[in-house]
């Protein structure tokens, strides 16, 4: 169960008497957010723990489109979950999802039923009038999960609920004057079956969520939020599966990078590096390392690409702002499975290995692998698979 809402536990200073003010969100065409949450997750299976979790949730999208009195915006972009793995530090990337809504002044959201994230929709919503410290509200909201993997249910699964407001007032937030709003809501619905699912549905749904969001209103967005939740599903065989958790986001903010002098910058502190490479892309700068070394169908990187991998990390230590992606590739030999496994074990290896150099902290970089489905050469022969086999770092403009 994945929460992509969710700020960091740091000192408040709620402030003793603040005058009313109207809470609305406003939206720029071409502004760009981006969000990074964690989520700390215990699953029970019948009442047994029966796992732990940690996920990691990056957001980014932009205002495609406003409304010249910034009263609506069109924001796109993408949500991808990562969680670690036992015995690594590093996160590795499990999902990515594209995602298009139009949000009002209000908070409220009009999105096409096809896309699975946010999650959590329509929380905060504002009522149209000024709000004083202690006011209180209510508004419908949802949540949307993805249960397509583990049930078969091929369709945003949607979870209404009635969210409960409050008002509390100005706080400090590291350093920002900001708003503070309670969100409770609580979750009790016994669904109909889906129109498709593999043998068995959600036959009861309860539980609750419970949030501190930050507003920052000189932006007229949320910046920051904590939550613990609980959800409890009955499923139709009698199966109990019940998910307990605390969250937290924090919105991002980094200047824009330059493309092109990072390149050039990279680029030259790479010459002499062996089957190194340079590149600039929509995601940031890229190097690459070709042919790469590990033992054989194996993880374990060889002596000379360890050398290798301690340049290029004082190299990534230079730009401490920026998180880091590494992705793993394969040339296409063997089973497909086998080699989408082989290139996220190889990515996952090579982000341990920069966070053990001291390059990033795990939050700040994550693993994901392709197998043979961006090959870069001809894999008919030695020389193509030799580039296709191959691990790409990239600098995140974040």
């Amino acid at each position: 169960m994945k929460r992509l809402l969710c700020a960091l536990p740091l000192l408040l200073l709620v402030l003793a008497s603040a005058a009313p003010e109207r809470f609305a969100f406003h939206y720029t065409k071409g502004d760009k957010f981006r969000i990074l949450s964690e989520t700390d997750e215990n699953v029970y299976i019948n009442k047994r723990l029966s796992h732990s979790a940690k996920i990691l949730n990056r957001i980014a999208f932009g205002v495609e489109d406003a409304a010249p009195d910034s009263s609506w915006g069109l924001l796109s972009g993408t949500f991808e979950t990562s969680e670690q793995s036992t015995g690594s530090r590093a996160y590795v990337i499990s999902e990515q999802y594209d995602s298009q809504f139009r949000r009002d002044r209000f908070g409220r959201y009009t999105i096409d039923d096809r896309y699975y994230m946010p999650v959590v929709r329509d929380v905060p919503v504002f009522p149209d009038r000024d709000l004083s410290p202690g006011d209180t509200w209510t508004a419908p909201g949802e949540e949307r999960h993805d249960l397509r993997r583990y049930f078969g249910i091929p369709d945003p699964y949607a979870i209404p609920f009635v969210a409960h407001y409050t008002y509390v007032g100005p706080v400090k937030l590291d350093g920002k004057d900001l708003r503070l709003i309670t969100v409770n809501y609580e979750i009790f619905t016994r669904p109909g079956p889906p129109r498709a699912y593999t043998s068995i549905f959600p036959a009861e749904i309860a539980g609750f969520s419970n949030q501190k969001i930050y507003w920052d209103p000189a932006m007229g967005q949320s910046v920051a939020y904590e939550e613990s939740f609980d959800l409890l599903f009955n499923w139709s065989d009698g199966t109990r599966i019940e998910y307990r958790g605390t969250a937290h986001a924090k919105m991002l903010e980094a200047t824009l990078m330059d493309r092109d002098k990072l390149q050039a910058e990279v680029q030259k502190s790479v010459e002499g590096l062996s089957n190194v490479s340079v590149r600039k892309n929509e995601a940031g700068v890229t190097i690459s390392i070709e042919n790469i070394q590990f033992a054989p169908d194996s993880a374990v990187l060889l002596p000379a690409e360890l050398d290798k991998l301690a340049k290029i990390a004082e190299i990534l230590k230079r730009y401490p702002d920026r998180d880091i992606l590494v992705a793993g590739h394969t040339a296409k030999a063997g089973y497909a499975e086998g080699r989408q496994k082989l290139s996220q074990e190889r990515a996952r290896a090579v982000a341990d290995r920069l966070i053990a150099l001291g390059v990033r902290t795990p939050e700040h970089i994550s693993a994901i692998g392709y197998g043979d489905t961006q090959p870069i050469a001809d894999d008919s022969t030695e020389a193509g698979r030799e580039r296709n086999r191959r691990v790409e770092i990239t600098i995140l403009e974040n």
